[in-house]
């Protein structure tokens, strides 16, 4: 990537772009990172590292580094170009300065300092500099090395040519201001996760990390850290997305396609896609666009879509695996099983906002569908064996699609307020706005009895559920559709699953699972967040869906047991309790039937002093792996990932 001289553009002074000037980030930071959480931390060392990513697509870096330091900063380094170290020629202040300090500038606006970039709306590096505690910079640019620090965006050290070097790049020391952020406490993991996706993006360029802090030194006087560099790019993102999912793959080796144009007005355009069928149900699909991922799509990804589906449909009618009389496959039958990565590089990628999730550019739409189309046609004329087995597969999904058709009817309800197709265990609400209204879904009609009769029935639904449900990771689709455990379940959401599901069809606001706080109970509500996140994943993605917490221990006096009763929620409250009451002893509740009406509603249901956790799911693809590994066939991951993490375990149930 670093070695294509001749597309290299000139990058100096004049460049830098201006727009607007910075205003009132550390009053309002999650206008510009989206929050003060964990995820907007994060975001800080994301937006860093993607201006050294844009180096890298210019040709420019090959290399870049990130290091969390003991004293709760964050180091990236690259071998770019680094920034240029004259005056700016609008603003009269160093180029450098600029860029950290003035918002909307950068060397991105014009097309001309970088061919692709994902930071189109020049914020990142002033955001780092307004949010940060304190920020050290060194820029090596053509043969000079230039300093800068700042505390809180206020210049501390004024800009700096500190002489001569032979070094090239950018250094940006930051630490976060602990006045903004929630927490300040980089995960490894996390970057680690978004770095290794950055390396699979960029074929060939060296992307590494290294904790430094106290808790990642090993034995040996070493640090936790890991160096990547994939020189199949995309395709080597597939596998990995397989192997951490333990998916058999149909066919062996990932298909990658290709594509480039160039247009006098928009310039250069890439397209790469890589795929791969896979014996699960599933399917694992992600996009980039400029290495930004667009986790909801996009011209880009509707494009891939409808070119496979045409692609996979034209092939089994020529090759008479699908007959005359057959309709055409669905495109979620073509896409069963199916791990695929969409990437795309563009002059001017546009975004909705700053948080880069949907791609709009409209001509990416016919760019990817006709390179698609070719491509992969292409490919099943040259590959028969694999093409027809691809083909093969998706039939087999269209079969049991049918097949589960009716099955799903009969979970529909023709009007959402209709009681007569409701499962005949469900006590319904009489609430009329859903968005008041929320369903438990509780372990044991022993629990569920004194649900019912605990609840208030204005807006709390009760369903009993007889039992663990199945395990719907384990088996075809077509059977879940029509599980006595589960029909239950679709019938009083009324919201349809799979390709069927409709959130506007919802009956609840809430959704809420309530077992008991054993072992039995957490496997209770493990099957049954699989069976959500498999089917009816966006009741997830809404926030609608949350696990009631009860407590652990009743505390009450020796002298009788009536009146007077505490609750705790853990040991460490149970012990707290103890301490503070003189003359209480704890029980352990074996059961939610353990408890009369008026102690459920007290501890579990009264919005007013009940624990409720929101299920999140901040990345649907580690999700997607840990459901696969947790709740699959294979075996040896599980013992692996239970070995690994068994130090983590808390409350164990023994």
């Amino acid at each position: 990537m670093a070695n294509n001289e001749e597309k290299r553009q000139v990058y100096d002074d004049s460049q830098i772009q201006v727009l607007e000037g910075l205003e009132a980030v550390r009053r309002r930071p999650g206008m510009y990172i989206g929050s003060t959480s964990l995820r907007g931390l994060h975001h800080l060392v994301y937006e860093i590292v993607d201006n050294s990513i844009d180096e890298a697509l210019a040709g420019r870096c090959s290399n870049i580094d990130v290091t969390l330091l003991p004293d709760g900063s964050v180091a990236i380094q690259d071998d770019g170009q680094g920034i240029p170290g004259g005056i700016h020629p609008k603003m009269g202040i160093p180029t450098l300065e600029v860029i950290f300090t003035v918002l909307h500038a950068g060397g991105k606006f014009d097309g001309n300092g970088y061919e692709f970039s994902g930071g189109l709306h020049g914020v990142g590096s002033s955001v780092v500099n307004a949010l940060s505690e304190w920020i050290e910079l060194e820029s090596c640019y053509q043969g000079r090395r230039y300093t800068e620090r700042f505390e809180r965006g206020v210049v501390a050290r004024p800009f700096a040519d500190e002489g001569v070097t032979e070094k090239h790049g950018l250094f940006v020391r930051f630490k976060p201001d602990d006045t903004i952020f929630d927490e300040v406490e980089f995960d490894y993991e996390t970057l680690l996760k978004r770095l290794r996706e950055q390396a699979f993006l960029n074929a060939g360029v060296t992307i590494s990390i290294t904790d430094k802090r106290p808790q990642a030194e090993k034995e040996d006087g070493s640090f936790t850290g890991e160096v990547m560099q994939y020189d199949g790019g995309i395709r080597n993102f597939v596998t990995y997305l397989n192997e951490q999912k333990h998916a058999q793959a149909v066919h062996p080796e990932v298909v990658y396609i290709r594509g480039e144009k160039v247009e006098e007005e928009r310039g250069r355009t890439i397209m790469e896609v890589a795929l791969q069928y896979t014996t699960t149900y599933t399917e694992t699909f992600m996009t980039f666009a400029n290495d930004i991922n667009t986790h909801e799509g996009g011209t880009h990804e509707e494009g891939f879509k409808k070119a496979l589906t045409k692609v996979i449909n034209e092939y089994a009618r020529k090759y008479k695996i699908l007959k005359d009389k057959d309709l055409n496959l669905k495109p979620e039958d073509v896409r069963e099983g199916l791990t695929a990565i969409v990437s795309v590089k563009l002059k001017e990628a546009q975004f909705e906002g700053q948080t880069k999730t949907k791609l709009g550019n409209a001509h990416v739409r016919q760019f990817v569908d006709k390179v698609v189309t070719e491509k992969l046609t292409e490919y099943f004329e040259e590959h028969p064996n694999e093409g027809r087995a691809i083909i093969e597969k998706a039939v087999l999904a269209s079969q049991a699609r049918e097949a589960a058709r009716k099955a799903r009817e009969a979970s529909r309800r023709k009007n959402p307020l209709e009681s007569m197709s409701l499962p005949g265990k469900l006590s319904d609400c009489t609430e009329r706005n859903k968005e008041l209204t929320e369903v438990y879904l509780v372990e044991g009609d022993s629990a569920g009895g004194s649900a019912k009769q605990g609840r208030d029935p204005r807006f709390q639904a009760i369903l009993p559920l007889r039992g663990k449900i199945l395990n719907v990771e384990k088996i075809n689709p077509t059977k879940v559709y029509a599980n006595q455990s589960v029909q239950p379940i679709i019938q009083a959401l009324g919201c349809g699953i799979g390709p069927d599901f409709d959130i506007e069809k919802l009956r609840y606001g809430k959704i809420i699972l309530m077992a008991d706080a054993d072992v039995d109970g957490s496997h209770i509500q493990i099957l049954l967040l699989t069976f959500l996140f498999r089917h009816m994943k966006p009741l997830i993605e809404n926030g609608r869906v949350f696990l009631a917490k009860p407590p652990l221990y009743k505390i009450y006096k020796r002298s009788g047991r009536v009146g007077g009763e505490k609750y705790a929620y853990t040991d460490a409250e149970r012990d707290a309790l103890l301490a503070e009451n003189k003359g209480f002893e704890a029980d352990r509740y074996k059961g939610l039937g353990e408890m009369n009406p008026d102690q459920l509603w007290e501890t579990t249901m009264d919005p007013e002093r009940r624990i409720l956790l929101r299920v999140t799911m901040e990345d649907a693809i580690l999700c997607d792996q840990i459901f696969a590994t947790l709740m699959g066939d294979e075996v040896e991951p599980r013992r692996a990932f239970i070995e690994e993490n068994a130090r983590f375990a808390e409350n164990l149930d023994i």
